[in-house]
């Protein structure tokens, strides 16, 4: 076990070292950023991982559509079809990548080093699992399964708060318009909405102390999860069904109004977890009916909500809806 998880290890850093050195290095000194290479190595295992993903999005989620298809005909077909799909191609293209979150580092990890730094000195304490929980110490299994479980405690209530809020619901309601509902589905959000969950995803797992490599782990799982979650299949785990989200639980959270209201014009829905459907049985969000419905959102009566064909629109939207949401904008 210890030899093959060294392979693997000798293998993921291989593959970074011929992306940063064959690809990155060179554009970055083109573009005068020499100064940014060993930060960019980072990105370079970000990029790695986004291909594995796309392999197996690829490779196993395209033929399971195509052999089990939980929906063969949708409310759009045809172009409007292809260009829907092909929006959510993009989105996957800049998340798994890693442009997103080169951008987002760029950004934002010096000021939440620098913040985090500052509450270490000031005492602040990072609350690490094992401290509470010392069985944890030595089985690094047992520990990425309670950061796991903690970790999609918080996601629970982060995602009914896009549902409820109404200025993050103006934003997360773009995920929530995709009509033809994919494997690339998951990676079709707001940008700003991803740069929110990501920012309090990252602070969050400073503060209980998930280390780099727990976190990328985490970040893939969950990722891959997600988009099996959007394919297109009828498939559920049956009697599992409760200990992890199936494809099935999570299209009912995107079906046309019961997926995100708790009743007719109320912001709200059923099957908030991202992983685990544990909350939402705990906290009464649970629909496990054996139900396969159309998804998108349902218009209020006489007003007409278009999401855009195209990414820029999508983007453009999106915004205008968060000032109307916040009162900026009529």
């Amino acid at each position: 076990m210890v030899e093959g998880s060294n392979l693997l290890s000798q293998l993921l850093s291989q593959g970074t070292d011929l992306i940063l050195e064959g690809v990155v290095q060179p554009v970055m000194f083109n573009l005068g950023f020499g100064g940014w290479i060993e930060d960019s190595y980072e990105a370079c295992e970000w990029v790695l991982w986004g291909l594995i993903e796309l392999v197996v999005m690829v490779g196993f989620m395209w033929p399971i559509q195509k052999l089990w298809p939980a929906e063969r005909e949708s409310a759009l077909e045809g172009a409007q079809k292809k260009a829907a799909i092909r929006a959510d191609v993009i989105y996957t293209l800049i998340q798994r990548l890693g442009l997103f979150r080169l951008v987002f580092f760029i950004l934002f990890n010096a000021p939440i080093d620098t913040v985090m730094g500052y509450l270490h000195v000031q005492g602040w304490p990072t609350y690490h699992l094992e401290q509470w929980l010392p069985g944890l110490a030595n089985s690094p299994v047992l520990t990425f399964i309670a950061y796991v479980v903690v970790l999609d405690f918080f996601n629970y209530w982060i995602h009914r708060a896009q549902h409820q809020w109404s200025f993050w619901w103006a934003l997360h309601s773009l995920h929530h318009s995709q009509q033809v509902m994919t494997f690339w589905s998951d990676s079709r959000n707001h940008l700003l909405d991803d740069v929110i969950v990501a920012f309090l995803g990252v602070v969050l797992t400073q503060c209980i102390g998930v280390s780099p490599t727990q976190f990328v782990l985490l970040v893939v799982l969950t990722q891959l999860s997600q988009s099996l979650q959007h394919a297109n299949v009828r498939w559920s785990w049956g009697p599992l069904d409760w200990l992890w989200v199936s494809p099935r639980f999570h299209r009912f959270h995107h079906s046309m109004g019961e997926g995100h209201e708790f009743s007719p014009g109320v912001l709200g829905g059923h099957n908030f977890g991202v992983l685990l459907p544990w909350w939402d049985v705990i906290f009464g969000t649970a629909n496990f009916e054996n139900r396969f419905e159309p998804t998108g959102i349902r218009q209020e009566p006489g007003l007409e909500q278009s999401y855009g064909e195209g990414f820029w629109q999508q983007q453009l939207l999106g915004l205008q809806r968060l000032g109307r949401a916040l009162r900026l904008t009529p």
